[in-house]
This record gives C-alpha cells, structure tokens and sequence, in this order.
C-alpha cells in the first residue's frame, strides 16, 4: 500500500483515504494506489462494501498540475491517459459496491472519482467542479454528466462555476449535505448497513446497475431478471427466508 493513499478494513467495510497533502492531487503514484486498492476490494472476501474519502480540506483537486510527468517519450501520452481512464473504471467495476464521502471540494479528476462510486455523500463545505478551462485543459464532462443535469454540467465546464453541496442536495444529486463531524459517522452507518447485507446479493444488485445503464428497458429488465434467478437459487436467498419466518437476523455467508 502507498503512503498516498491508505485502505483499512473493519466490520466489512474497506475505508480508502486519498492523503496527498495539501490538495489531494492525483499523482501518477496516486493514481496507481487507488487503483490498487480498488482491484484489493474486489477479491478480499473480507470486505463488502468500501467507502472513498480523503484527508485534509480538500477531497481532490484533480489532477497534480505541479509534477506533471515527462511525456516527451514515445508513447508516454498514451500510457499516462490509460492510467488516468482506468483509475475511474476500477471504481466502477469494484465488484463491492462503493460509497464518496466527499469531506471537500472535489474538482476536475476529484469529480470523476465521486462520478465513479455508486452512492455519494458530501459534507456541506464540499462543492463540485470542472475548473479546466481556466488553466488551459479539457475537464472530466463524461464523467460528470453521468450525474450533473445537461445545463448545470454545461454550465461547470464552461465558466468553472463550482457548485456547492447544498445545491447539489437540493439537486438530488448527492444524497446529503452534513455538518463535517456528521459527514463519516453517517457514511459508516450507511456501509454497515450494507455490509450486513447478502454479500451475493449486493455484488448481483451492482452488476446489475451497471450493466443495464445503457440498455433498453426490455434487455436491461431481462437482465436484472436473470441475476434475480441466480440469487433465488444461493444458500443467502434460502436464509433470508428462514431468517425471516423465524424472525432473527440472517447469517450470509455470500454462497
């Protein structure tokens, strides 16, 4: 593991902290440890759901401007922009699912992280922004857009405007906007409620968001139709019901 980024582990939950002093850019070394620790996430049987967050003020400014990497060398670009891709898709394709807690501003690359996770909370002294275009880059829009409504994204990238977290509640697209001493012990409660869960349903239930994001309604139906057959027939759906008929918490052993 990296002194940039750290991963804990309790009570199945995996906490990742971005800790790149003071702005928590995104350092190619930084970018490789969260990535790494995302693809641990996925194989650990230990952990059923991992939580994003960072130290400091500041969840991420995005990319590191002021130890930008020689790409002078044949096929330096490539190789730097694959990694930059990737680090967003271990999040997404994290088969645990993944929750933000967004302690700061999270701006440019910061965004396409949150982007990436399945469910975001924000403290209410974070803001989203795309400020690229004030420092001659393009910003994340793809990204962004899976989340911010057409004109308000449009808005980001074009005047750098910084949305705070109260409107982004208000907007419905975080799910809160807490005082900062509330932000982890609400994101924790919501990850142990997860954790509790079927490890197999919730790794089914993930896939199954995924996959149909893109689908039509028929095929994205029927897939999340064939997934609800998979888990029908596991030991977990088995003791659900018997838990319930005996009215006691269930024991999952995700098989």
């Amino acid at each position: 593991m990296s002194d940039l980024v750290k991963m804990t582990i309790e009570g199945g939950v995996a906490t990742v902290t971005i800790d790149n002093p003071p702005v928590n850019a995104q350092s190619m070394d930084t970018i490789a440890a969260i990535t790494d620790c995302f693809d641990q996430a996925s194989d650990l049987e230990e952990v059923r759901v991992v939580v994003l967050t960072a130290t400091g003020k500041m969840f991420s400014a995005g990319a590191d401007l002021k130890n930008r990497p020689d790409l002078s060398a044949p096929g330096a670009t490539w190789k730097r922009n694959r990694a930059v891709r990737e680090i967003g898709y271990s999040i997404m394709e994290c088969r645990k699912p993944v929750i933000a807690a967004v302690n700061g501003p999270a701006l440019g690359a910061g965004l396409g992280l949150v982007a990436c996770c399945d469910i975001i909370v924000c403290s209410n002294n974070a803001s989203f922004g795309l400020p690229e275009v004030d420092v001659g880059l393009m910003g994340g829009g793809k990204h962004a857009a899976r989340i911010i409504p057409h004109s308000l994204v449009r808005r980001m990238m074009l005047t750098g405007y910084r949305v705070p977290a109260d409107e982004l509640y208000r907007r419905g697209i975080v799910e809160a906007s807490l005082p900062p001493e509330e932000l982890m012990p609400f994101v924790m409660d919501m990850a142990r409620n997860i954790a509790a869960k079927s490890p197999l349903a919730t790794l089914l239930a993930k896939d199954s968001m995924n996959t149909i994001e893109n689908m039509t309604l028929r095929d994205g139906y029927r897939y999340e139709q064939n997934n609800t057959f998979q888990l029908s027939k596991s030991d977990d759906a088995k003791e659900a019901v018997r838990a319930f008929v005996e009215k006691r918490p269930p024991v999952f052993k995700g098989k």
